[in-house]
């Protein structure tokens, strides 16, 4: 009888255990194509979020459109290579009120709203797919008010599976340590924050970046966390991007590193960031790195990312948008890029 019951209980364990270790499934790059650009059918812009909305739609953010709102883009993708082959703008949807530096936006596909997040007020809002708002908007912590100038909500993604919507800090909190520098070497620390459908805030996690590879001063530097994107057994791809910028520009890179991360450990909404925090594990999936050159002029500044369509052998494609500030200097482009993921 004991053995039965030590079998028992093994048994047991092994289908408790399984569902963990299921959970803690790495995503591998199958293949990571080149990024293109689609000049004719695609406005200059500051392409900032994307999000999948039915077919082949997405909606898109632009940070310094006329007013608040988001265009719908048609990216037709090969089934077969996960190659992205066309990208056609079919307009910007208006939600006839001021700009707020929208920078992540995520398809809620049970009440078919969509959620945006503003840099420049703090808030996570919700639109109807016409443009214009709803009532609601997400309950943001009251540790998120102390998000630096132009460091706040850039990252915004929702898992159907799961039923949660994410977002982070790009950089970190006053309070929680000292931001990245081109000269400090300091690694940004934020905050994963997950809120339910009803726009509640659930739990909080920690998640710390890299380390700078810049070490000598910059014209401008921006290095944070720009994008997540939720997946079904509840890891998030996380984005980090640095972006450096020499006062000669020549010699200007943006290097991306593409984690998967596991939130585990819940963290207290309101104490600061110590020693004693346990930060969400993580894996590098994909590093690129893209430069401005004399005559190399392919510098992608990427800020978007969102799934994309299954392929026939049943891998996904990912797909990436960048920033172009609205194609600075006509030296910058606005870079689409698909990494195909299993």
């Amino acid at each position: 009888m004991r053995m039965k019951r030590v079998v028992y209980h093994t048994f047991c364990l092994f289908l408790l255990a399984a569902p963990l270790q299921a959970r803690r499934d790495s995503v591998v790059v199958v293949h990571a194509h080149e990024q293109k650009v689609f000049q004719r059918q695609v406005p200059a812009g500051n392409y900032s979020g994307i999000t999948h909305l039915e077919g082949n739609e997405y909606a898109v953010v632009n940070d310094k459109s006329a007013t608040d709102g988001f265009n719908v883009f048609a990216i037709d993708i090969d089934s077969i290579t996960g190659e992205i082959l066309n990208v056609q703008d079919r307009g910007f949807r208006s939600a006839e009120a001021a700009n707020r530096d929208g920078e992540g936006i995520a398809y809620l596909p049970s009440t078919k709203t969509i959620l945006i997040s503003g840099e420049a007020d703090g808030k996570i809002l919700e639109y109807g797919l016409d443009g214009h708002r709803t009532i609601r908007e997400a309950a943001v912590p009251e540790i998120f008010s102390k998000m630096r100038s132009n460091l706040g909500f850039e990252a915004l993604t929702y898992s159907a599976a799961t039923r949660l919507v994410w977002t982070c800090n790009e950089s970190t909190l006053q309070g929680d340590g000292e931001a990245s520098s081109p000269t400090n070497g300091v690694a940004n620390v934020v905050r994963l924050q997950c809120f339910d459908e009803a726009l509640r805030p659930l739990r909080q996690y920690a998640y710390r970046m890299d380390a700078p590879m810049a070490s000598a001063s910059a014209e401008l530097y921006a290095m944070g966390v720009p994008e997540l994107v939720a997946l079904e057994d509840g890891s998030l791809l996380v984005l980090e991007r640095e972006f450096y910028v020499p006062s000669s520009k020549l010699g200007a890179f943006v290097n991306c590193r593409l984690y998967q991360a596991w939130p585990s450990v819940e963290i207290d909404k309101e104490k600061p960031i110590g020693e004693e925090t346990v930060f969400a594990d993580k894996n590098l999936v994909y590093e690129w790195k893209t430069s401005l050159g004399l005559f190399s002029h392919e510098i992608a500044n990427y800020e978007g990312m969102c799934l994309g369509p299954l392929l026939r052998d049943g891998s996904r494609a990912l797909i990436l948008v960048s920033d172009s500030q609205n194609q600075y200097g006509g030296v910058l482009k606005d870079w689409f890029k698909t990494i195909v993921l299993r």
